[in-house]
């Protein structure tokens, strides 16, 4: 099946190509540069995909005041499918393709899927503002690009559980609705706030999550951050105490370069 979905990302993107590199690169009014391709698979394909998903009691649960949200890169443990629909993203015929069409340069694939993978969020989950650690596990390569494809059907923007895309300062941002076979390749540098706005809705919002890297910094210079919360607007106590622990997890990380965490990464064959 990993081939076919091969195939099926490449015909998609070839079909459109004008259409999405100059989305990517149209100024939206923030630095991040970002696209969202809808009915990206066949819909057949895509409630396949949605119908493989685990169940949320087979994923782990992240619970903080930084973000509520399960998640999961056991593989092995699931249908063969979520991990054909993943490591199709990760393809170097694929990574080339959306290089052509974003211009980031030399980017590569992540067979480790570091922070990457499923993702299932439902009522009163969510993701603050943040930007992502800023390279791979093994602190060689830039993080350079999200891709993340959504996919419960019938999923609808008053649901919540979309992405958001904010300005420098965090206070004003622009709403993705994570619509059921939609595809978003968003840039990722030191200025990509970006979160997840709370579920408001039964069910899961399901996303399938992967990373591009490059060895060229995305900000013309080096700098080096693990992933950096803050809080939205209204959040004025929880802003003030997001910064001071991504402050002190970015000072830690100066120091011990891979942490004191395990990393969350996959280690099998993709």
């Amino acid at each position: 099946m990993k081939e076919e979905l091969i195939k099926l990302i490449l015909e998609r993107l070839e079909k459109e190509a004008a259409a999405i590199k100059a989305d990517f690169h149209t100024d939206k009014g923030i630095k991040t540069h970002f696209t969202a391709i809808d009915d990206f698979f066949p819909e057949d394909v895509a409630r396949k995909i949605y119908e493989s998903f685990p169940p949320l009691e087979e994923m782990r649960l992240l619970d903080s005041f930084r973000e509520k949200k399960h998640t999961s890169k056991d593989f092995d443990k699931f249908d063969s499918l979520m991990k054909d629909a993943t490591f199709a993203f990760q393809d170097e015929r694929v990574v080339k393709k959306v290089a052509e069409l974003t211009g980031i340069e030399d980017p590569q694939g992540d067979p480790h899927l570091y922070a990457g993978g499923l993702s299932a969020m439902t009522r009163g989950h969510f993701l603050n503002p943040h930007l992502d650690n800023s390279h791979d596990y093994e602190q060689k390569y830039y993080r350079v690009l999200n891709l993340l494809y959504y996919v419960t059907p019938d999923w609808k923007p008053e649901n919540g559980g979309n992405l958001e895309l904010w300005d420098e300062e965090v206070t004003a941002s622009i709403e993705i609705p994570s619509l059921f076979n939609r595809l978003v390749l968003m840039a990722t540098n030191d200025k990509s706030y970006h979160s997840v706005n709370e579920v408001k809705a039964d069910g899961a919002r399901c996303c399938v999550s992967n990373y591009y890297f490059s060895p060229h910094s995305p900000n013309g210079y080096e700098t080096t951050h693990v992933t950096y919360f803050q809080a939205r607007p209204e959040q004025t106590v929880r802003r003030l105490v997001t910064k001071i622990d991504s402050d002190l997890r970015t000072a830690i990380r100066k120091v011990v370069k891979k942490g004191f965490a395990k990393k969350d990464i996959y280690e099998g064959e993709n």
